[in-house]
């Protein structure tokens, strides 16, 4: 009997790939309706370089402006290096700090300009970071489930990266599609094989799919034993240092579906969040 699962709402990553530039007052206003819907937790930001990521570049003053009196929802945001961390780590309304790790070196290199083990060193002291500010930190382990660039990947290699983010104390790791490759087949044996070998681990899931494979990637995963859902209202964004093709996420509404069936509590108010997702698909298709 499962009594909850979380629900984390990802508007970053469906904002950060939209070339056309948001004013913040607009950006806030709607991530303020996000904020009031109940979500557990929302990736709400990141604090990256600004030439890489233009669109984030005003992370600081959403959070400075976003309104928490009547939200339960933690706020996590995204650092590629210790200079985002820094800054990540002095906002006192920030839970969460997550941190990009790929098992692809090139993607790695593509997301973070450093290599594997430039990566693993530094995010090592971006971990002394967090704990010393009392932030939770989250790992993305993106190209687990493949990679479009002929790198070397396979099970082995995932429960390999695991245990070393292990060793380093991470407790919450998301693994992630992030060009959409996962099957059903592939989330299974994924989620199966670490959830077996790393019991501490709160894994969670953070999938791209096209339209036709969603729920079967939702039920999967839950089968599983997952109960950690990334997902984005309506399906919008897409990793823009993944591919020049963007694959949307997975449709928040899809994962809220899939939970009312199996009657699972959530903290989502259901009104909330129908009028809210009825302004991302105003806010989105604006910009896209």
């Amino acid at each position: 009997m499962v009594d909850k699962i979380n629900i984390i709402e990802c508007p970053r990553d469906a904002i950060q790939g939209i070339k056309q530039l948001i004013d913040t007052k607009e950006k806030l206003k709607y991530l303020q309706s996000i904020v009031d819907t109940g979500f557990d937790v929302i990736d709400i930001g990141s604090f990256v370089s600004p030439k890489a990521i233009p669109q984030m570049s005003d992370t600081g003053k959403i959070i400075d402006s976003i309104d928490l009196s009547n939200s339960s929802s933690d706020l996590l945001v995204i650092v590629a290096n210790i200079k985002g961390a820094l800054k990540a780590v002095q906002y006192e309304k920030i839970s969460y700090v997550g941190y990009p790790f790929s098992v692809s070196e090139t993607f790695q290199i593509r997301n973070t300009n450093k290599t594997i083990k430039e990566s693993i060193d530094e995010l090592s002291e971006i971990i002394a970071i967090t704990e010393k500010a009392n932030k939770k930190m989250v790992v993305y382990l993106s190209m687990c489930f493949g990679n479009p660039y002929g790198d070397s990947w396979n099970i082995e290699i995932v429960n390999q990266w695991v245990n070393q983010l292990n060793k380093l104390g991470v407790k919450i790791i998301s693994l992630s599609d992030t060009i959409g490759t996962a099957n059903p087949s592939s989330i299974k044996s994924i989620f199966t094989s670490v959830s077996k070998n790393y019991k501490k681990i709160e894994f969670g899931a953070h999938l791209h799919s096209d339209p036709n494979t969603i729920n079967e990637k939702i039920s999967s995963a839950f089968d599983s034993g997952c109960r950690r859902f990334d997902g984005v209202m309506k399906g919008f964004g897409g990793c823009p240092m993944a591919s020049d093709k963007l694959v949307g996420n997975i449709p928040t509404e899809s994962i809220i579906s899939f939970v009312s069936e199996k009657k699972i509590n959530t903290n989502i108010n259901i009104e909330k969040f129908k009028a809210c997702l009825k302004k991302s698909e105003e806010f989105y298709l604006r910009y896209n």
